[in-house]
């Protein structure tokens, strides 16, 4: 017979498997910031620092996998307890994805700083593509802490608008390389920044969409802005 104490107990092993996937968010959204701090001030001791820091988050993800499957094997949970515990392992591997964005951020600020070839590469253009990206992470990492789907259009909305920056930036360095021979180098190096921050608007979106199949059991992954605002609502 299941006790009121079992109950509770099952709840803190959550809790705490639950915690740990947001310590893992606080270190990949500071690496993600850091890893731009470090392109556009050539620092390469804190782009080998986020390279470092990476190992400690993926630490985290091997952490969360085990203490997942020990609580499915001891707890057998169903319905709502087992899509809990499938949207933490999910969102782990996503936040685990975005450390290694930012660490190929990182790689790209040591590479840069070791070419005296290289321009410096204009960073001011993609500061609306870091914003937005970092704004989508701080409300997903919040959605997951609050078991809140109010944000997931919100968040859907902001990665189509990373994507349009994306492909905008595209078309301009591709433009720079054409009229400048010089600027090849700089501009591929620019490409995989833009690349790894448009993945990490991609893991966001992922993220909030494993919180809405915790919450309200609803698959909307591959969705229409449309059909998630069926599901979720507008707010």
């Amino acid at each position: 017979m299941v006790t009121e104490h079992s109950y509770k107990e099952y709840d803190l092993e959550l809790e705490a498997v639950r915690a740990k996937v947001l310590k893992m968010g606080g270190l990949v959204e500071e690496n993600i910031l850091s890893a731009i701090e470090a392109l556009k001030k050539d620092d390469v001791e804190l782009a080998k620092k986020i390279i470092k820091i990476d190992d400690d988050v993926n630490n985290l993800e091997m952490e969360i996998d085990e203490s997942a499957s020990r609580i499915i094997a001891r707890r057998q949970p169903a319905a709502g307890d087992l899509r809990m515990i499938i949207m933490i392992l999910k969102a782990s591997t996503d936040l685990e994805r975005i450390g290694d964005e930012a660490t190929k951020i990182a790689r790209t600020a040591i590479r840069v700083n070791e070419n005296p070839n290289i321009k410096k590469l204009k960073i001011g253009e993609i500061k609306l593509m870091v914003e937005t990206v970092h704004a989508m992470l701080k409300t997903v990492l919040d959605s997951f802490a609050r078991l809140d789907v109010s944000k997931t259009l919100e968040i859907a909305k902001k990665d189509e608008a990373v994507d349009d920056q994306y492909r905008s930036t595209c078309r301009e360095l591709l433009t720079y390389m054409m009229e400048d021979s010089k600027a090849i180098t700089a501009s591929l190096e620019l490409l995989v920044v833009t690349k790894a921050l448009e993945r990490v608007g991609d893991h966001c979106k992922n993220i909030s969409e494993h919180i809405v199949y915790a919450v309200l059991g609803a698959d909307i992954r591959h969705s229409t802005i449309r059909e998630i605002k069926k599901t979720v609502g507008e707010n």
